[in-house]
């Protein structure tokens, strides 16, 4: 599939983020031809983790408050514990995520990433999946939680672990793709 001339945003905060969740992805969207773009809370680098233990550092292409929905195609959300649990708490990340269900474009989430929806707001009527400890949290928002490798729902893609790596950044690519084909048509 060919994502040539396309932004993706990857949503992360300063620190905890997996960075698998970050680097599979990011590689799978780069590889179809988009731009991918690390969007973070504050410029200069993010601190990537290995479950707990730190790993590589990344360096921000753009700050959240200081971009939109309008300027990308498509928004990524990697998990790792306490990446969305700072991003939940970040008016600007929860406002940025929440514009592209308003402009139904594509999010991709996967593993905890999904507390960052359920804090935007937009899980209500939707069928999805995250890593099994969240699930009380997207019932109770009012989302259809179901246990499967990867979930697509409405331009939504979910997720629950990075062993469910491959199909999510295959969909992924296919729900970005799908969405450029309808707004060019």
């Amino acid at each position: 599939m060919d994502l040539s001339g396309r932004k993706v945003a990857f949503l992360v905060a300063t620190a905890g983020v997996e960075q698998v969740e970050l680097t599979e992805p990011w590689k799978a969207v780069r590889d179809a031809g988009a731009s991918p773009e690390l969007v973070s809370q504050r410029a200069g680098s993010i601190q990537a983790f290995h479950h707990l233990d730190k790993a590589d550092r990344f360096e921000v292409d753009r700050v959240v408050a200081d971009v939109s929905a309008e300027d990308y195609d498509a928004l990524v959300l990697p998990g790792g514990v306490a990446n969305p649990d700072a991003l939940r708490q970040d008016p600007a990340a929860v406002r940025f995520t929440s514009e592209f269900f308003a402009r139904g474009k594509p999010v991709a989430a996967i593993c905890h990433a999904a507390w960052l929806l359920v804090e935007a707001d937009v899980v209500r009527g939707r069928r999805l999946t995250s890593y099994p400890s969240v699930a009380t949290d997207l019932r109770n928002a009012g989302a259809e939680w179901v246990d499967e490798e990867v979930v697509v729902d409405s331009g939504l893609v979910t997720s629950r672990r990075p062993g469910d790596l491959p199909a999510f950044c295959a969909r992924t690519v296919e729900e970005i793709a799908s969405a450029v084909a309808r707004s060019s048509g």
